[in-house]
């Protein structure tokens, strides 16, 4: 699951991380790391402003999405493309990972490359072509989706 789902904690770092940064703390981005933070599994931008919307009716679109722009371009949040061709979110730590959804109940788990690497070597190898960089997102039900289906 991702770090950044306790609220309280989950806030506080991505707080931390924006100063480590030097990113400056706004009302408006302390309030949207707050919501993100609170966020269980992938959400959409749409989503969020109408979480924004409820919290803090005063925080604008603009500064959601520019917010969302920043945590993904610093790692704190991480864009990942739907199988129905739809985009979402998800919150997770700023190191290299991928992402394992349920399609479901939108649940997150980060999962590591383990021997990712060594295939994506063989296929520069074979191909001649050098990878530079990768994603991998993985769908399907988690272990509590799955138990419900018979």
């Amino acid at each position: 699951m991702s770090t950044y789902l306790d609220t309280g904690r989950g806030a506080n770092r991505l707080v931390a991380s924006l100063d480590a940064a030097g990113h400056r703390l706004t009302g408006p981005r302390l309030a949207v790391a707050e919501l993100v933070a609170a966020r269980e599994g992938h959400f959409t931008a749409a989503e969020l402003l109408v979480d924004a919307d409820r919290a803090q009716p005063g925080i604008g679109r603009a500064t959601v999405f520019r917010t969302l722009d920043l945590f993904t371009s610093l790692g704190f949040v991480e864009r990942v493309d739907l199988p129905g061709g739809d985009h979402a979110y998800v919150a997770c730590d700023p190191v290299h990972h991928h992402h394992a959804i349920c399609t479901s109940c939108g649940r997150s788990t980060d999962v590591d490359d383990v021997g990712l690497g060594n295939v994506l070597a063989a296929i520069g190898r074979r191909s001649g072509f050098s990878v530079t960089a990768h994603r991998l997102e993985i769908f399907g039900l988690c272990s509590a989706c799955s138990a419900e289906r018979p």
